[in-house]
């Protein structure tokens, strides 16, 4: 219970961030994703792989970078070649490195540092930026009803091979749980979108899943039990925001294609 209680004061910053939103929570993320690069990489070297950690860095810059001066969706194009090559050229020092290690870069750039970015993108589309919350209540609200659910309920291994508490009936409470917190959200703070709320429930509560798995099986490649220890009972920045970096696009990809 201390240990949650510490967990539950460490993660309060989080809520400030969200509202004061804008530049501030842009910045949230920019160093989110720095952190939880960094303990991705770590996370290979436990397989003896050996991703360029300044590399990932000097990519995150570049993406923050286009968005902060609005230089436009063509240098984005530009940003993915040049994060591309500068995999490739690592190994040009063909006898220290493999092909693991530039593949793990990239890997990294893009699960990481990429699907980061779209939080802030979510709060950058105007009206709709309010629904930047769903991308956290949507993650962390499936968590914890998912939790709660499968003590209660759970019978049934959803994917025992790659997390053997998760259950069917857990998975199915967070989806659920999901749909409840974000229709709350929709039905108090953006009536205009309180349909397009419940329909983000029920991905984002599915999505959510799928990057909390993702998460996982990577852990069990790389045969450690948590990324890091920063965030006391939950491991490190990685582990409590695996899920954030599936609904981040999702709710963004769903607001550009779907309500604009």
């Amino acid at each position: 219970m201390k240990t949650r209680i510490i967990s539950g004061l460490i993660m309060l910053p989080l809520l400030i961030v969200m509202l004061l939103g804008d530049y501030v929570l842009f910045g949230a993320c920019f160093v989110l994703s720095i952190i939880a690069v960094y303990e991705f990489f770590r996370g290979f070297h436990a397989m003896d792989v050996k991703p360029s950690y300044p590399i990932a860095v000097a990519s995150a810059i570049g993406l923050y970078a286009i968005e902060f001066l609005h230089l436009g969706q063509k240098w984005y194009m530009l940003w993915l070649f040049l994060s591309v090559l500068a995999c490739m050229l690592y190994l040009f020092r063909i006898n220290e490195r493999r092909l693991e290690d530039a593949m793990a870069t990239l890997i990294g750039i893009v699960y990481i540092i990429f699907f980061m970015f779209h939080v802030t993108m979510v709060d950058r589309t105007g009206d709709t930026g309010i629904l930047v919350w769903l991308v956290i209540f949507g993650a962390f609200g499936t968590d914890v009803f998912a939790y709660f659910c499968g003590v209660a309920f759970g019978k049934h291994k959803l994917c025992p091979n790659i997390s053997p508490k998760k259950t069917i009936e857990g998975s199915i409470g967070g989806i659920l749980g999901s749909v409840l917190v974000c229709g709350l959200f929709g039905l108090f703070f953006a009536k205009p979108w309180f349909v397009h709320c419940l329909i983000l429930g029920v991905l984002c509560g599915v999505f959510s899943q799928f990057g909390d798995l993702t998460a996982s099986i990577f852990k069990r490649k790389m045969g450690i039990k948590d990324y890091g220890n920063l965030i006391p009972g939950h491991g490190g920045i990685l582990d409590r925001f695996d899920s954030v970096l599936f609904t981040g696009p999702l709710i963004y990809y769903y607001i550009v294609l779907v309500m604009h």
